[in-house]
This record gives structure tokens, sequence and C-alpha cells, in this order.
């Protein structure tokens, strides 16, 4: 069998998810958009030491905590339908099914987090997930992470484990940052989506193919 491993932020999705979802949740709760306020000490803080997990963490805790797992997986549903259908590159879609008609093992890896990111590979049809972990109190969303942010080598961990307990013949991947790269490069096919030139000219030098998504 063959493997075939997407990122999805930026790679499927047109653009990060986590924000415009966060965002969208507020927008029909106008009440509590003040509480993106208690976000901005980690805001300030990312600019120094660039800790995404932690902006990720103080996101969903100021925003999201307290929310009951069956109103933010209704939520989620409603999102990511409208996210594959209006918000992603038709290419990633077509790419996604050829791989699927193929018969090769899907994998949906991802630093976003694991209320939704199953959600996409669901109704895109994959066969399994890596995404960011948080903590649940009972049924209700706590939002602190529980697991490494899913990116950059925290990815190429992640693929390396896979790899190693799998027999494949033949392996792809697909992303669209230099983040990805460590991981890219840890396959037969590694393929950076709609990179930056930088990105592009840091493939080029590891043997990953740069490919135009539209």
């Amino acid at each position: 069998m063959s493997i075939a491993i997407f990122d999805l932020d930026g790679t499927i999705t047109r653009h990060d998810t986590l924000f415009p979802l966060v965002l969208r949740w507020l927008a029909r709760r106008p009440w509590r958009l003040a509480r993106l306020l208690l976000v901005l000490p980690a805001a300030l803080r990312f600019v120094f030491d660039r800790d995404r997990a932690a902006l990720k963490q103080s996101l969903l805790r100021a925003t999201m905590r307290g929310t009951p797992r069956a109103a933010l997986a209704e939520f989620s549903r409603a999102f990511v339908r409208d996210k594959i259908a209006n918000g992603s590159f038709h290419d990633a879609l077509s790419t996604v099914r050829r791989h699927r008609d193929a018969g090769h093992h899907l994998v949906l890896m991802s630093a976003s987090v694991d209320f939704y990111v199953p959600e996409f590979a669901r109704q895109l049809g994959f066969d399994q997930v890596i995404s960011t972990e948080v903590r649940w109190i009972g049924d209700r969303l706590d939002g602190t992470l529980t697991s490494p942010n899913r990116r950059g080598e925290e990815k190429a961990h992640c693929l390396r484990a896979l790899l190693a307990a799998r027999p494949d013949q033949d392996s792809y991947a697909y992303g669209n940052s230099a983040s990805d790269l460590p991981h890219l490069k840890l396959v037969r096919h590694g393929m950076l989506v709609n990179g930056s030139l930088a990105a592009r000219r840091e493939a080029a030098e590891l043997g990953v193919t740069c490919v135009d998504w539209t």
C-alpha cells in the first residue's frame, strides 16, 4: 500500500482555519467578543518568542472555554462543510480524491486542533488524523493543549513514527510552508504547494518538488 499525508491550512484550505473558526463562533455570540482582549498578552509575547502553541492555547481558553462538546461538534460540521465547498483549493480536493481512488492510506496531519480537524478528515474521506490535542473537562472544552503543537519538527517526529509502523511501498506528502519541509523531505514524493520564494529555494535543495494549486 501507499501512504499520502496532507497538511490542512494553506495546503487543502486556502487560508488558516483556526482563527476564522473562532471568529465565526464569536460572531454568533457577540457578547463574547470582548474576550479577545484576554488574548493580547499572549499575542504580544508571540512577537518576541514566536510560541504558536501558547498563542493558540490562549485564544481557545479565552474565547471558547466552557463550550459543550455537542454544540461545538455541530458548529464544526457546518464550518468544515463551508470551508471545503468555498475555501479550498480545487487541485487539493482532486489530489485527495485521486489518492483515495487509488486506495492509498490518507493521513491528515495538522497543527490545528482536534475538535474540528477530524471533521475535515471525515468529510474528505481520510483514514487517519494527527492534530494538536486539546483538553476537555467532562463534556466542556477547556482549551489547554495536551500535546505538542503539530508543526515543524514535531510533524517530522510524528511522520517518522508513522512510517516506521507501516510497510508502505510508496509515500507522498503535501505541505505549503517552510515549516513543512522537515516532514516533506522524509517521503519519496514530497510536494511543496504554493510555497514562498524562500521556501521553494529550500525545497529545491532538499529534493522536494514545488507545485502550484488553484
